[in-house]
C-alpha cells in the first residue's frame, strides 16, 4: 500500500479506536475499509502490469492469551477475506501459538493494518462484556462473543471488497479496458498454487463448537464495526491449520 494513503488509513484506524460511541467508530473504520479495498485493487491491477513487483509469501503473528484462539480466528477470517491463506501453529487445548498469514505483500501489509485496529476495538470491548444469565461461564461468553465479532468482520469485509472489484469493473468497461474479474482470479490461483506448495502436509483441527450464549452480542459489535465480510463461516466450524 502505499505509504500516503497507508497513513491515510492508519488515522481513520487510530480516530476509530478512540471513537466515543459505536457510531462515530463505524463512520471512520467504513472509511478506512474502503479506502483499502479500493487501493487493493489498484494494487493488484500494477502488479499484473509489473509481474514480481508483490510478491507472494507468509507473515507469521504470535498470539497472545486470554482467548488466543479467538484471535487466531479473527486474524484468519480477516486474511482470507482480502485474499489471503492462513495456517495456525501450536493449536492445542483451545490455545493457538501463532498465525502465518500467506498471500500477496500488499494484502499481507492490509491485513495485518486492519487486525491490529481490530483486535485492539476488540480487546477493548470483550474485557466489559458478561452473559446475561446468572451462572453461565464469563470465559464462554467471551469466547462465543469474538467468534460473533470475527464472523460479522469477515462478511463486511468480503462486501467491501466485492464493492470494490465491482466499481472497478465499472471503470475498465467505461473506458475499453477490461480484465479486472481476471486478474482477481488470477491472484487467488497463484496464492493457492503457492500455498500448496509451501504447506502440503496440512491437517484440519475441528473443535466442538463454542458453548457461550455471546456469539449474538458479538456479532452485533462486528456489525457496528462496519469491517465488511462473508458468509460460510458457522459456529465452531473452521480450519484449524491452514485455511
Amino acid at each position: 500500500m502505499g505509504a500516503e494513503k497507508l497513513a491515510t488509513v492508519r488515522k481513520l484506524l487510530a480516530k476509530a479506536e478512540r471513537a466515543a460511541t459505536a457510531a462515530e467508530s463505524e463512520i471512520y473504520t467504513a472509511k478506512a475499509v474502503e479506502l483499502m479495498a479500493r487501493h487493493g485493487i489498484d494494487a493488484a491491477l500494477l502488479a499484473a502490469a509489473d509481474p514480481g513487483s508483490d510478491e507472494i509469501g507468509p507473515l507469521r503473528i504470535a498470539m497472545q492469551d486470554p482467548y488466543s484462539a479467538g484471535k487466531a480466528r479473527l486474524l484468519g477470517w480477516t486474511a482470507a477475506a482480502l485474499g489471503c491463506r492462513w495456517v495456525l501453529h501450536g493449536a492445542w487445548g483451545g490455545k493457538v501459538a501463532a498465525v502465518t498469514v500467506f498471500g500477496h505483500a500488499s494484502d499481507r501489509e492490509r491485513v495485518e493494518v486492519l487486525y491490529t485496529s481490530l483486535l485492539l476495538q476488540a480487546t477493548a470491548q470483550l474485557v466489559r462484556v458478561r452473559p446475561p444469565w446468572p451462572g453461565e461461564s464469563v470465559a464462554a461468553y467471551r469466547r462465543s462473543w469474538l467468534e460473533g465479532f470475527a464472523a460479522q468482520i469477515h462478511r463486511r469485509l468480503v462486501e467491501a471488497e466485492q464493492r470494490a472489484a465491482g466499481h472497478a469493473t465499472s471503470r475498465a468497461a467505461a473506458s475499453a479496458h477490461t480484465g479486472v474479474a481476471v486478474v482477481l482470479a488470477d491472484r487467488r490461483r497463484r496464492v493457492a498454487e503457492q500455498f500448496a506448495a509451501t504447506y502440503p502436509r496440512l491437517a484440519t483441527l475441528r473443535p466442538s463448537a463454542l458453548s457461550g450464549s455471546g456469539r449474538a452480542a458479538g456479532a452485533l459489535a462486528g456489525q457496528r464495526a462496519d469491517l465488511g465480510g462473508g458468509g460460510g463461516l458457522g459456529a465452531g466450524r473452521w480450519r484449524a491449520l491452514g485455511a
